[in-house]
């Protein structure tokens, strides 16, 4: 009896789990549900556009002589480039002047401090060199470089190719929302022609999204080097360029 009596209560407790598990994998009513979906979209595409900032600098006793040589090397180096680079956009910048003061020496006790006067001057100029002809960029830094120093190279993207990479990240942003529409619709035991899309926000700028700063572009930098009669050709790999884009959608089931 004793024996029975524990077959009919585990008996009894199957049964009633399997009521509550039945319960609870019934599917909550889904009409009229606003549902926020977020959404990524990802493009990478070759750098085909570099930016050299090449520069000069001179330091003399004489301000003027100073100037003088580097107003001469500065037209020099750019007669090298547009030679080199005849398609090559080039932008002077940066032109500075500033005295070169010595050392501070402790004054004895009591002494007045004298008025500093500057033992020279330090004068310089910068060149801003943006081109997309990237197999003759060696070239074209290494004999700059007789004249001038390279104080930078940034890799990228073109604004036409910015333009087109535009188009297809936001055609693969929009393509990550309906293929997660989806799968929502999915797990809701709903039809995706259940579903209808009540707002789109591109900026993804909404408080329910993690907005993410622009991407930073890929970027390779090269340290000052001294100028030489005679450069050996540096090596640069461009790279590539990932942009991004976040969105979130909202998306309203019938």
């Amino acid at each position: 009896m004793t024996r029975m009596k524990t077959v009919f209560v585990a008996a009894m407790a199957g049964a009633a789990l399997a009521a509550l598990s039945a319960h609870a994998a019934e599917t909550l009513p889904t009409a009229g549900a606003l549902v926020v979906v977020p959404a990524f979209g990802e493009v990478k595409h070759a750098n085909d556009q570099a930016v050299a900032t090449l520069a000069v600098e001179e330091q003399d006793k004489d301000k003027t002589a100073a100037a003088s040589r580097v107003n001469q090397k500065m037209t020099q180096g750019i007669d090298i480039v547009k030679k080199q680079d005849p398609q090559a956009s080039l932008k002077t910048q940066g032109y500075y002047t500033y005295p070169v003061y010595p050392d501070d020496v402790p004054l004895p006790p009591g002494a007045k401090p004298k008025p500093r006067v500057p033992t020279s001057w330090r004068v310089g100029q910068t060149l801003q060199v943006t081109t997309t002809n990237l197999t003759g960029l060696p070239k074209t830094v290494a004999a700059a470089q007789s004249i001038l120093t390279l104080n930078g190279l940034q890799f990228g993207l073109t604004p036409e190719t910015t333009k087109k990479l535009d188009d297809e990240r936001i055609h693969a942003t929009y393509q990550n929302l309906n293929e997660r529409i989806a799968s929502i619709a999915n797990a809701m035991g709903r039809k995706v022609g259940d579903a209808v899309i009540d707002t789109i926000d591109f900026e993804g700028s909404g408080n329910y999204a993690q907005r993410e700063g622009a991407p930073a572009p890929m970027m390779m930098r090269a340290s000052m080097m001294k100028s030489a009669p005679d450069v050996a050709e540096p090596s640069f790999e461009p790279g590539e360029t990932t942009l991004q884009m976040n969105l979130v959608g909202k998306v309203k089931f019938k």
